[in-house]
């Protein structure tokens, strides 16, 4: 009875930290939540708290974003534009990087190694450092303020491609020479064959690009240039501006623009943690 009840101390100990920790994760979505429910004037008196004031608290911030007033007559089109720009990125991004970094995994040929010894060595370069090349580039191929010149500088990246090739290396290659006798071509085994097993990878990847592609804020910022192909992220900024500063829209809209991300997530968190914990085992 003392062995259970000594083991049982440091489970109530860790379930109470992982309460804490869930706590203060939560917190500023409460806080978030709380204050698209206030008028303006509250933010400049007090901030962004999480006061309850029953006799403030109203959806007049959410009535003007889907009655299209003022500073929120575009928010749709962005979000409408930010919903196209995910989608067709994720899945650009997973079919591309999948293919790459199965192809690291799984063929050998000469200077595979240092292929992936280059796909490594990119992910320590920072964004920030080719932006003016990738700014160029889009120039030249006339993608200046449009999706594609949002999506195809990023679609393949070098941590999907490790991701993928990770995963990959912990699937069996006689699943491959199987579909090989039975005269399945290299495509048919990598998209008949592999392509189910690697769901797991897809999932977790899904998420982790859909998020990164959603929130992009810099790379837009500086690709669009009208207001009509604006995402969401550069819409949201224009609401603070030397004239007017719609800080109870602009909270109340980013709000809404969690729903897709927290849908995501929830139709995709039984594969999320398998896919990593497998992709990270074997290498």
């Amino acid at each position: 009875m003392e062995a259970k009840r000594t083991r049982t101390v440091p489970k109530v100990i860790l379930v109470l930290l992982f309460v804490i920790l869930s706590i203060m994760a939560l917190f500023p979505l409460y806080a978030l939540l709380l204050g698209s429910m206030k008028p303006a004037t509250e933010f400049f008196r007090y901030g962004l708290n999480v006061r309850w004031d029953f006799s403030l608290m109203s959806f007049k911030n959410y009535q003007a974003i889907f009655e299209a007033k003022g500073a929120a007559r575009h928010y749709f089109t962005w979000y409408k534009n930010s919903i196209v720009i995910t989608v067709l990125f994720t899945v650009i991004s997973l079919l591309l990087s999948s293919l790459v970094g199965y192809g690291l995994a799984m063929y050998k040929f000469v200077g595979r190694n240092l292929v992936f010894s280059l796909v490594l060595l990119t992910m320590m370069v920072p964004v920030e450092i080719i932006i003016l090349p990738l700014y160029k580039e889009m120039i030249a191929l006339r993608l200046i303020n449009t999706i594609w010149g949002i999506i195809l500088p990023f679609a393949v990246a070098p941590l999907p491609i490790f991701f993928f090739r990770q995963f990959a290396l912990s699937l069996p290659k006689e699943f491959m020479d199987a579909a090989r006798m039975d005269g399945c071509s290299e495509g048919g085994v990598f998209f008949r064959i592999m392509m189910p097993l690697l769901v797991p990878a897809y999932a977790s990847m899904a998420i982790l690009q859909a998020l990164a592609s959603w929130n992009n804020f810099l790379w837009p910022i500086i690709v669009l240039r009208t207001t009509d192909q604006f995402t969401l992220p550069i819409g949201l900024a224009t609401f603070l501006s030397p004239l007017s500063d719609n800080y109870d829209v602009l909270i109340a809209g980013a709000v809404l623009s969690i729903v897709p991300i927290f849908i995501l997530f929830v139709f995709f968190q039984r594969f999320f943690i398998e896919g990593l914990t497998v992709g990270g085992v074997k290498g």
